[in-house]
């Protein structure tokens, strides 16, 4: 399945998103594209098998929400609550937008690798930015293929 096209997604998509959160740059922003096409092939919005992620970055409602109650509504952190809440539409419940509404799920998955205390990879090498995905985004224990995603990030650094 062809899913959407990684070059428009990286420029006019999660870069605009990432700038305007504060959060953006080469390297993260080759990461969250990276992290899209890994997830979900730019494709799919729902989790395939009938699991509970969601849109293009395949994020859970829990890890959605645990970002919102255990982050965003603290002090330091509500720079970013601003942002995400201009970022919302008003007919649809804040993880429900994670299919329908790309710059705020692009956003959210910044925020997912925003808490992580661990630097950003130093550069956008396509192994490094797999293996931070690997660990900090999916988990160790996750499906994630740490060698298989690596061609997904590099086609998010050579667009």
């Amino acid at each position: 399945m062809s899913g959407i096209d990684a070059g428009q997604l990286k420029h006019l998509v999660v870069a605009p998103a990432l700038a305007a959160l504060g959060l953006d740059g080469d390297v993260a922003v080759n990461l969250v594209t990276g992290t899209a096409l890994a997830e979900s092939r730019g494709a799919y919005v729902r989790q395939l098998g009938g699991g509970p992620a969601l849109g293009l970055w395949q994020m859970e409602p829990a890890t959605h929400d645990d970002c919102w109650v255990n982050f965003l509504c603290y002090p330091a952190a509500r720079r970013f609550e601003r942002i995400l809440q201009g970022m919302l539409s008003p007919d649809l419940p804040r993880s429900a937008q994670l299919v329908s509404n790309l710059r705020y799920a692009s956003a959210m998955a910044r925020i997912r690798y925003y808490r992580v205390s661990a630097p950003l990879p130093a550069t956008s090498d396509p192994v490094a930015l797999s293996h931070f995905h690997k660990q900090y985004y999916n988990t160790a224990a996750g499906a994630a293929d740490l060698t298989g995603n690596i061609p997904f990030f590099r086609q998010a650094v050579l667009v």
